[in-house]
């Protein structure tokens, strides 16, 4: 199955096998959460134990602690590279739960103009690039993996009344991307447990048992994420934050800000409050709009000129 927006590229590199590239990337993976100063007491804790118990010498245990610092220090800020890898396992997790939308106008349509909106945010770069993909869901939803691959659904595009709203709510979730929103959600008690299972056994070769469990604790990170992604939700702040990347996005570009509240109008009408799609994981619409006005102010709905109607109504036309 080709993923829309990345050609030449198969489902089968997103799957778990693509992302534990090596044994160095599920190492390191959890002390991207954790600064030096936690990283160092983890390892002092698990160190003393290893020593108390045998397990590993103080000799041992000194190089260990010096070992969690150096890499602590070193990968302080998770890589373009690693974050790539994490939003490419997200995106497989999205791609099992929906079906992509095979309808290649449509999709060059949402890549080209989310492309556009992408250059002209404050992350115009990442290590993959930005990827816009159609889910073929009746859901009124959006995700925005780490690493920059962007889904909509089928649903959501019914909303949109004219491009001003699909280049809103695809700044939306490239604001998400910008601020880093899915990475956030990973539970730091992950980091905990790595960290751990690192200082007690980095004397010593990984054996089966070890890598297992922080293979385990990454693919649970993963989780995390997709989990407030579909499930959960972000919080009203990463929400509120989003939002006003998107406003910034769109006035950079040309668009009015003002299709984001069209947008999310038209949402407010049809969604189901509680039901398994935007309505449980973000605030109501009525709500954003609130937040969104005091920014842009209360004003008519958009007017798109009439070339970029006609390329919408055509590209969308059977979505």
């Amino acid at each position: 199955m080709t993923i829309h927006g990345q050609p030449g590229v198969t489902a089968s590199l997103l799957g778990w096998g693509a992302i534990v590239v090596a044994v160095g990337v599920v190492l390191c993976f959890p002390l991207l959460f954790c600064g030096c100063k936690a990283a160092e007491s983890i390892a002092k804790v698990g160190t003393s134990v290893g020593v108390a118990t045998g397990t590993i010498n103080q000799s041992q245990a000194s190089s260990i602690v010096k070992s969690t610092q150096a890499v602590a220090r070193t990968f302080e800020d998770i890589t373009p590279e690693q974050e790539y890898y994490i939003g490419r396992a997200v995106g497989a997790v999205l791609a099992g739960k929906y079906n992509p939308y095979h309808r290649q106008e449509a999709t060059m349509y949402l890549n080209v103009l989310g492309q556009t909106l992408a250059q002209a945010s404050d992350l115009p770069e990442t290590f993959g690039g930005y990827h816009f993909s159609i889910l073929d869901s009746e859901e009124i939803n959006a995700f925005a993996a780490p690493g920059g691959l962007i889904f909509i659904s089928r649903g959501m595009l019914r909303c949109c009344k004219h491009e001003d709203a699909v280049a809103a709510v695809l700044a939306h979730e490239i604001g998400h991307v910008q601020y880093k929103h899915g990475l956030q959600a990973i539970q730091k008690s992950r980091v905990n447990e790595a960290l751990t299972t690192i200082a007690l056994e980095g004397g010593k070769s990984f054996g089966g048992e070890q890598l297992a469990q922080l293979t385990q604790v990454f693919e649970n990170s993963l989780t995390d994420i997709t989990t407030t992604l579909v499930k959960n939700g972000y919080s009203r702040a990463f929400e509120s934050q989003a939002d006003a990347a998107a406003v910034v996005i769109l006035r950079r570009v040309g668009y009015s800000p003002q299709g984001l509240v069209d947008l999310l109008k038209v949402m407010d009408q049809r969604l189901t409050p509680g039901g398994p799609d935007f309505a449980k994981t973000h605030p109501a619409p009525q709500d954003r709009i609130k937040e969104i006005q005091k920014t842009i102010g209360n004003s008519t709905e958009s007017k798109a000129p009439v070339g970029r109607q006609v390329r919408f109504v055509a590209s969308l036309k059977d979505v």
